[in-house]
């Protein structure tokens, strides 16, 4: 079953989680680590568990791990070994369910559904840190990427999160790689979502119409979308999805802000799209949140119109 529906049939809309990295970065945790937020994992991961809570306080049906940079090949350059650094990668998933499940205990909205917890499954590029993951092309075959995603991905899964978030994929090619991965597990679904680098492409340069037909078929894919990607953009990249997929289209862009990976830090203004959710709605949106520099405000606010 796909756990979307209960919140479908329910509400306006599925809301996802805001931004996480940029959110501890708010908050005076240095995230300026190859290791970008996965860092916390090792020293301060209850900063991590505020962050989920106050998203669960804001609304979020779908919260997502502190998963996204998190590899062995990372953590074990940090001098970890291998038992260890896979310990550490399903801790992401056990924090983000015992964060939930404690919220849930004291939850006293009547008409809410339990939230679910989603295990993020970055790109390559973010292990790289180099920012290729709003970039594409690393330059890799596919039996590296298969051997990059596969033990991180058996990892998350035996954690047990609710589902997959497979997120900024930046090219079709590391789409095919990671969801011919996920037919390992074929209990787990996941929602795939791509880095676009305008109102047509992917970040590597791939039509977003060829992504979402070719990603129709498979079926544990239960959602397709965008995210960390211009809200400028995300209009017409919603209407190409609607007409490209008969699954429930993602979009959980960023503030507009743009990422400089040498001082891994955002520059420019960043602003609340909440108001623009209704438009992308309107438009066949069905799972709306935010990504890098939107925050728990952002998602209340989602959060209250979806379930006016």
């Amino acid at each position: 079953m796909n756990p979307f529906l209960p919140f479908l049939d329910q509400q306006r809309a599925c809301v996802i989680d805001g931004g996480f990295g940029s959110e501890l970065a708010h908050r005076g945790h240095d995230l300026s680590d190859p290791l970008w937020s996965a860092a916390l994992l090792l020293h301060t991961p209850k900063a991590i568990a505020s962050v989920h809570r106050d998203y669960l306080e804001a609304g979020a049906d779908v919260i997502i791990t502190a998963s996204y940079q998190a590899s062995l090949e990372g953590f074990m350059a940090r001098g970890l070994n291998a038992k260890e650094a896979g310990e550490l990668i399903q801790s992401s998933v056990f924090l983000a369910k015992r964060t939930r499940d404690a919220f849930w205990e004291t939850c006293t909205e009547s008409k809410r559904l339990k939230p679910l917890v989603a295990a993020s499954i970055g790109p390559y590029g973010a292990y790289l840190a180099d920012g290729s993951e709003y970039r594409g092309g690393y330059g890799v075959s596919d039996e590296t990427l298969r051997h990059f995603h596969r033990e991180r991905m058996r990892l998350l899964v035996g954690a047990g999160p609710d589902i997959l978030a497979i997120e900024t994929i930046p090219s079709l090619q590391e789409a095919k790689v990671i969801v011919e991965v996920l037919q390992d597990f074929p209990h787990m679904g996941a929602w795939v979502s791509f880095s676009a680098k305008d109102g047509a492409h992917t970040c590597s340069g791939e039509r977003i119409q060829a992504c979402a037909q070719w990603l129709d078929s498979k079926p544990q894919v239960l959602a397709i979308g965008i995210n960390c990607t211009a809200p400028e953009h995300i209009s017409a990249l919603t209407q190409t999805l609607k007409e490209s997929t008969t699954k429930p289209i993602i979009l959980y862009p960023n503030s507009g802000a743009q990422y400089d990976a040498l001082s891994k830090t955002w520059q420019g203004p960043a602003s609340s799209h909440a108001h623009l959710a209704r438009s992308w709605h309107a438009l066949g949106a069905r799972l709306i949140g935010g990504c890098c520099q939107t925050t728990p405000k952002d998602i209340a606010e989602l959060s209250a119109w979806t379930r006016d």
